[in-house]
């Protein structure tokens, strides 16, 4: 299967922040993402321009759900102008929200809410997946956050996921938020990352020497009618031809736009780094797929606790301790991007710990009751909305 690689420039950024509507006080789901979808577009459409049954919004979308909406970004030129239009988007869906006492809320998974009495979008392509993995496609009440970056060849793209795959405990880690589920504290860091890799072609990504590889795995997979289209591969980390990007979709929800900003520019700040690795002649070094395995289970079960493989010879180090080198080292790069303050927000995230450490204190200082980590969180994403800082 030819997969032409879209024209992109070189480390340009594309963001999208899942998010589920809760209600204000009860901290429950609510499923009107319809109704806000609706008003959104009735904002942004043209005056006297008739609507049409499949128009959207262009930077609000709907999700699998009805109680989920996603909101997007266009190419961006760095990480300041991308946070920026998810705070501008953002703050058009809040007013949205306000008259039905509704709140927005990203962490990894929702701590109470029965996942399989969620009502399902009325979409052909959400039926469809629903029908074919049953129970399993019942219980995707989980949100995340996706980077999007682009490159200006795509025989960078297979080595760029490669790279990203050395990191993936340290993104899972920095935003693990899904330690609830369906009201019982399941022991993890993120329920999310192994909940979501029970769907077909979900989970880690194979790793392909060359681009022709990747062709011949969508190819294989469209043949055998695991897929239709190149679209329905959901990897953790996947090349987007009809972007032409690397997608980083390793993290759970996160509450706040500095959180955002955070990943986004180390995620900005590693594909930049591994192109100038590859344009100077150099391989770049992977892990065997089952240290790379190991590494998400440790990440998800153990969080910032996570003791983690750093290469093929199996040395070990706290997936912390290995961060702030590579924090250290990427201070240059991130300078040259103009996302040097960003990237030092992914130490405050560090300093203040993820979602799940959060989420835990506030269930322990309210005698376990779970609706207060939903406020809590919703509370923390509309002031970081607003532009409250957060972290």
């Amino acid at each position: 299967m030819d997969l032409p690689f879209a024209p992109s420039e070189r480390s340009t950024l594309g963001l999208e922040w899942e998010l589920a509507l809760v209600d204000r006080s009860s901290g429950d789901l609510r499923s009107v993402a319809e109704h806000v979808l609706t008003a959104c577009l009735d904002d942004a459409r043209n005056p006297g321009v008739e609507p049409h049954e499949d128009e959207e919004h262009p930077y609000v979308k709907r999700e699998l759900l009805t109680n989920t909406v996603e909101i997007i970004t266009e190419v961006c030129d760095d990480v300041a102008e991308g946070v920026g239009s998810l705070r501008e988007t953002a703050q058009q869906v809040l007013r949205h929200c306000d008259p039905l006492d509704v709140e927005l809320y990203s962490q990894g998974s929702h701590p109470f809410a029965p996942p399989t009495e969620q009502p399902v979008t009325d979409k052909e392509r959400y039926a469809e997946l629903i029908r074919r993995t049953q129970w399993w496609g019942r219980q995707m009440v989980i949100y995340g956050v996706h980077v999007h970056v682009g490159l200006d060849d795509r025989r960078q793209a297979m080595p760029v996921v490669d790279g990203l795959l050395n990191f993936y405990p340290h993104f899972q880690a920095l935003s693990a938020s899904s330690p609830y589920w369906s009201g019982e504290d399941t022991g993890y860091a993120s329920q999310r990352a192994l909940m979501f890799q029970q769907l077909p072609t979900a989970g880690l990504p194979f790793q392909f020497e060359d681009w022709s590889g990747f062709e011949h795995c969508v190819g294989d997979l469209a043949h055998t009618g695991v897929i239709d289209d190149v679209t329905e591969v959901r990897w953790d980390v996947r090349a987007v031809p009809r972007f032409g990007t690397v997608e980083m979709r390793i993290c759970d929800g996160l509450a706040t736009l500095e959180e955002i900003a955070g990943i986004a520019a180390l995620t900005q700040c590693l594909v930049h780094s591994l192109v100038e690795r590859i344009e100077d002649g150099e391989k770049i070094s992977t892990m065997p797929p089952w240290f790379t395995q190991e590494n998400k289970w440790r990440a998800a079960r153990y969080g910032m606790d996570a003791i983690i493989i750093l290469n093929a010879d199996g040395d070990e180090e706290l997936v912390t301790d290995h961060l702030s080198r590579e924090l250290e080292r990427l201070e240059p790069v991130a300078k040259r991007l103009g996302c040097a303050d960003e990237l030092a927000l992914v130490e405050d995230m560090m300093r203040e710990g993820p979602g799940y450490q959060r989420q835990r204190r506030v269930a322990e200082n309210h005698d376990g009751d779970l609706r207060q980590i939903v406020l809590d969180s919703s509370a923390r994403t509309r002031m970081s909305i607003n532009g409250g800082r957060t972290v």
